[in-house]
């Protein structure tokens, strides 16, 4: 992606000015790429994460443990997308902070 600059030469926005991926990724849903979508998706991915440990706790308190040799798997298939999830978020947060100290456009694909 680029900018122009204040010469009026072509310029690419460094990768922390750029922040997450904003294409649409050739796919049938367009993704998420605002710091607003991707806090949503965070805080919604932390309160799915919040009834995971809930399930964990209430497995520990009726000691079920043979549950959990069950569906191990499960944590780390959810623990994965919440800190990519966060991740994004602080990315583009940065990049829009850093965007607008350098009054620059929000680039788009």
């Amino acid at each position: 992606m680029y900018r122009q600059a204040e010469n009026g030469e072509m310029v690419g926005y460094t990768p922390a000015e750029y922040g997450v991926r904003k294409d649409d990724g050739h796919g049938l849903v367009k993704p998420v790429n605002s710091s607003g979508g991707l806090l949503f998706l965070s805080i919604l991915l932390t309160a799915c994460l919040g009834g995971f440990v809930y399930g964990v706790v209430q497995v520990a308190l009726t000691d079920q443990w043979h549950i959990l040799g069950e569906v191990w798997w499960v944590f780390p298939a959810c623990l994965f997308p919440f800190l990519a999830a966060w991740a994004g978020y602080l990315k583009e947060r940065r990049a829009e902070k850093l965007r607008k100290a350098r009054n620059l456009p929000r680039p788009v694909d």
